[in-house]
């Protein structure tokens, strides 16, 4: 099967491009770029996070209970076998 390159994904890999440098920022620039980000965040509310997390826990509770009943059939049917 024969591979595809398309873009500029070809040139990185033949090395074209790699003399020019990455510009950095600084932490400062960083940090205030960051907080824009979180303020562009749509916050769940009190009731919706109280509810996520409800529903989060009563998963894990019921796989936890799918898990234990499984290896205690399994235990049981190893010491059944091999005694």
């Amino acid at each position: 099967m024969a591979t595809q390159t398309r873009g500029q994904s070809a040139e990185r890999r033949s090395g074209a491009g790699r003399a020019a440098k990455r510009d950095r920022i600084t932490p400062a620039l960083f940090t205030r770029q960051v907080a824009a980000e979180l303020r562009k965040v749509i916050w769940p509310t009190r009731h919706e996070l109280i509810t996520y997390t409800a529903v989060a826990l009563v998963f894990v509770i019921i796989m936890s209970a799918i898990v234990l009943g499984l290896d205690t059939a399994f235990t049981k049917l190893i010491f059944a076998v091999f005694g």
